[in-house]
């Protein structure tokens, strides 16, 4: 049974050309991408040693081995430092994983921004959010999951021009997010939903993209003010374990920034969705809760 070395191995040299790696065509391929041992004689390794590492056979490659097949598979900074942790050594788990908790402090920023903001966690679960944030997504609640919107709820779809483009940034941040963890039973059960409900989830899922959760510029097809794009920031919580503070804003004197507070007035409707004790201090935290 192929490791998760193994798999992502595969995948990738999949993806790479003959042409890519500079290797001449001739007569029919029966394989995407390249050849086992075109991928090991470009690495410079035997034919049975790369075949071990695709079969799960040998788990403790070297680096300098793993620089080499980055090479001939044509990846970035992103993907080779997770090719280089998938090889590295797994700390054994004692414990199970804790609930994700937001700080006092963070809840209280998210509820008093005057922009949309949302607190996600590292399987992309949304744990806090504010009513700018609503009115911009109404699945930006507390106990959503932002990739079973994206993939699942068509409404969702409607506010990305290019929603499979979203949605292949998205899974490729969530499979940085989680890196070598994948016992974490959040992450077995949400895969397993995606799997099996979007065709779409399991070709991204297959294709192990790695991108990190980082600042971007997204455009909105919103159905109330229209074509909608503002700068995203994912910021990490600090002394969480992955936890992330994501707040959307427009550049200043722009179109945008008068649709935002636009959006302000529908936001008038949704209350905080951040758990704030009633001395105006915010509760211990709050909690990805699971959607009936």
């Amino acid at each position: 049974m192929p490791s998760e070395l193994g798999a992502f191995l595969q995948a990738r040299r999949e993806l790479v050309t003959p042409g890519d790696a500079g290797i001449p065509v001739t007569g029919v391929r029966r394989v995407a991408g390249l050849r086992r041992e075109e991928v090991a004689m470009l690495a410079g390794i035997s034919a049975d040693y790369y075949l071990r590492l695709e079969r799960g056979r040998d788990l403790n490659p070297s680096l300098q081995v793993l620089e080499s097949l980055a090479r001939v598979l044509r990846l970035d900074d992103d993907t080779r430092a997770y090719l280089i942790g998938l090889a590295g050594p797994k700390p054994r788990r004692t414990t199970r994983r804790r609930r994700e908790t937001v700080p006092p402090s963070t809840a209280k920023l998210v509820a008093s921004l005057p922009l949309p903001a949302f607190v996600e966690g590292r399987c992309l679960d949304v744990l806090a959010a504010n009513p700018l944030a609503r009115a911009l997504s109404p699945r930006l609640v507390t106990g959503g999951n932002r990739l079973r919107d994206v993939f699942l709820d068509p409404a969702e779809q409607d506010l990305f021009p290019d929603w499979e483009l979203a949605a292949t940034y998205l899974v490729a941040g969530f499979r940085e997010s989680v890196g070598t963890d994948t016992d974490d039973p959040r992450f077995i059960e949400l895969v397993g939903e995606l799997s099996l409900a979007s065709p779409l989830f399991r070709r991204l899922w297959a294709r192990h993209d790695v991108r990190p959760r980082a600042g971007a510029i997204i455009s909105f097809h919103h159905p109330q003010v229209g074509e909608l794009t503002l700068n995203r920031e994912k910021l990490l919580v600090s002394g969480t374990d992955g936890i992330m503070l994501v707040v959307y804003h427009p550049d200043a004197g722009s179109e945008a920034a008068d649709k935002v507070t636009l959006l302000a007035t529908f936001a008038a409707e949704y209350p905080n969705d951040v758990e704030i004790s009633r001395a105006g201090r915010p509760d211990t935290g709050v909690h990805a809760r699971t959607r009936p």
